[in-house]
């Protein structure tokens, strides 16, 4: 995919403390962009959704295709100096963020590389700007924040002490995620939990009851 620009982020050093890092602002090169947000799927409630549980449009796949081919894995082979032959992909995709999003974590110790794509226009809000943090309890304790607009790339080497979050928001915040996971196993369970999680917060806001002055 010509939309995506590999020459910037081979020329983006590595960050490599506390752990291994970079971002890249216009990975996603603006001419390619108001295609693949037109081709981005509706999605009405907070969550992570494999990508086979949604609908898009063709310059969305050709994005999935090309993240998950072998051009831009032998672009992170070279920059995290790591042989991800044979590392089974999760991809999944965010469109809205809730009240509980943004907690400290590290992701689970099944991914390898954790890689954030964004696609929001201007991002003008406080909250919802990614921060890699040196702590796991002080979300002050800040690496870098990382406002989630449109075409900036993050990723990171996971591990025990990877850790981010961001400050509280509500909203649409349209995100892909992409990991390359330790083994077939892990991704199809990734995929399942994933699943599972999106079933319920959907679950829950079906039954949810609506604000006073509303009708269903």
């Amino acid at each position: 995919m010509d939309g995506l620009d590999l020459a910037a982020f081979r020329a983006t050093p590595l960050t490599d403390r506390p752990f291994p890092y970079l971002v890249v602002p216009g990975f996603i090169r603006p001419e390619a962009r108001p295609a693949i947000n037109a081709d981005f799927p509706q999605i009405d409630s907070p969550g992570s959704f494999p990508t086979r549980q949604l609908r898009f449009g063709p310059a969305f796949q050709a994005l999935l295709d090309a993240l998950q081919g072998p051009e831009v894995r032998a672009a992170f082979e070279e920059k995290f100096g790591l042989d991800l032959g044979g590392r089974p992909t999760v991809v999944t995709v965010r469109g809205r963020c809730g009240k509980r999003d943004g907690q400290i974590h590290t992701d689970t110790a099944s991914k390898i590389i954790t890689v954030l794509i964004y696609l929001n226009p201007a991002w003008e809000e406080a909250g919802g700007r990614l921060r890699l943090l040196r702590s796991a309890h002080d979300l002050e304790d800040v690496l870098v924040e990382v406002p989630p607009e449109e075409g900036t790339l993050v990723a990171f080497r996971r591990s025990v002490n990877s850790f981010h979050g961001h400050k509280p928001f509500v909203g649409p915040r349209r995100v892909i995620q992409l990991n390359w996971v330790t083994g077939r196993f892990s991704s199809h369970w990734g995929l399942m939990r994933h699943h599972l999680s999106a079933w319920a917060k959907r679950l829950v806001a079906a039954v949810r009851p609506q604000p006073s002055g509303k009708v269903s």
